[in-house]
């Protein structure tokens, strides 16, 4: 091997190595606030849970912003922090530039959707409207970019997470359906834009 090569090997080596690490930074960062949030609302006896969505109320409105970060018990954020590692690590797979946008997309998808269509006086949290937001878009997005990586990717989640989809239906007490469908529409909606914005 002459020394271009081994210059050329080195860099994809580090590139690969800095984008793992941003990865590693941003998903556990926010991983790691969900847990704070989550610690310090239980010392407060829940008090911080005022702060999700309350459907058609002007203060609920801050939910949109907030709710992914509150959870109701320890079940309950157990139970998002893995789907959120693995789902939000595939978006960025995918393609990293796009993490935020789609985060944002399912927040104001599943904040909005929560908001209207929830029953009055209930309040939604928790992270998963974000999650079925990934979903969403990792389901659609081989569909609308038409490329072997975003397909093969769209397949594997299907296969393994599109059992997941049955959480927008509603039944379930407890289960904000509202968020989850808004969230996964949200995702939807972001892989369509981006298709859009490439042509």
């Amino acid at each position: 091997m002459n020394s271009g090569s081994r210059v050329t090997v080195d860099h994809r080596v580090r590139s690969v190595t800095t984008t793992v690490k941003t990865q590693a930074v941003v998903l556990g960062g926010t991983l790691a606030v969900f847990w704070v949030v989550f610690l310090v609302n239980t010392l407060l006896g829940g008090a911080l849970l005022v702060f999700g969505v309350i459907p058609r109320t002007m203060i609920g409105l801050r939910g949109i912003l907030f709710a992914p970060f509150l959870h109701a018990n320890l079940n309950h954020i157990v139970a998002n922090s893995i789907p959120f590692l693995v789902l939000g690590w595939m978006v960025m797979l995918r393609d990293q530039r796009h993490f935020i946008p789609v985060t944002l997309a399912a927040m104001v998808g599943s904040g909005l959707t929560a908001w209207l269509l929830g029953a009055p006086g209930s309040v939604h949290i928790g992270a998963s409207g974000v999650i079925f937001g990934y979903l969403g878009f990792l389901m659609l997005s081989g569909w609308y970019a038409r490329s072997v990586g975003s397909i093969l990717i769209s397949l594997v989640v299907t296969v393994l997470w599109g059992g997941l989809v049955l959480g927008v239906m509603p039944g379930t007490p407890g289960i904000s359906w509202q968020a989850h469908i808004g969230g996964f529409i949200g995702g939807v909606l972001a892989a369509r834009s981006f298709r859009i914005a490439r042509r």
